[in-house]
């Protein structure tokens, strides 16, 4: 029991750590850059990244993010897992958060984007951009620190653990 929950301690922790520095990554880097460039390219872009990220790797991590985190959480309630229990519980609670804000907002304004159709083909690039930029950057914001806030706490329960 000890070994198996530490392990789905370890998977979550290591799951959320990647969902985190991916939207992250989004937050510091990929937005910013975009946000000097025409607004066909902010589109286009956007358009292409939506269907990229779509993969087993993406699956894995964001998936297994929330599996692992429950997991973990269940084995150390069921096997008297101590202090690491709260750290564990607020680590589901702000990751479901995040995927919330994901499914409410970040998803539906991707799946504007894509209906938006072929960039060369929109007539006015500004106003899609526009619809979408700002409101999925502070989406986007908001689940990268409700993620900060869940890894910080499995690396919490990992150190209570161990």
């Amino acid at each position: 029991m000890e070994t198996a929950r530490f392990a789905a301690l370890v998977a979550a922790t290591i799951t959320m750590g990647l969902v985190s520095g991916l939207f992250y990554g989004f937050s510091v880097a990929v937005m910013p850059g975009l946000r000097a460039s025409a607004d066909r390219t902010v589109v286009e872009t956007m358009q292409r990244i939506n269907v990229a990220i779509l993969n087993g790797w993406f699956l894995l991590g964001y998936v297994g993010a929330l599996v692992f985190t429950a997991l973990a959480l269940v084995l150390h309630l069921a096997g008297g897992g101590g202090g690491a229990v709260w750290p564990l519980a607020g680590a589901l609670v702000a990751y479901v958060l995040a995927m919330a804000v994901t499914g409410r907002v970040n998803i539906p304004l991707n799946n504007a984007l894509a209906q938006a159709g072929p960039v060369e083909r929109i007539a006015d690039p500004s106003a899609v951009r526009h619809a979408f930029e700002g409101p999925w950057v502070r989406a986007n914001t908001w689940r990268t620190l409700l993620c900060a806030v869940s890894f910080g706490l499995l690396v919490w329960a990992l150190a209570l653990n161990g």
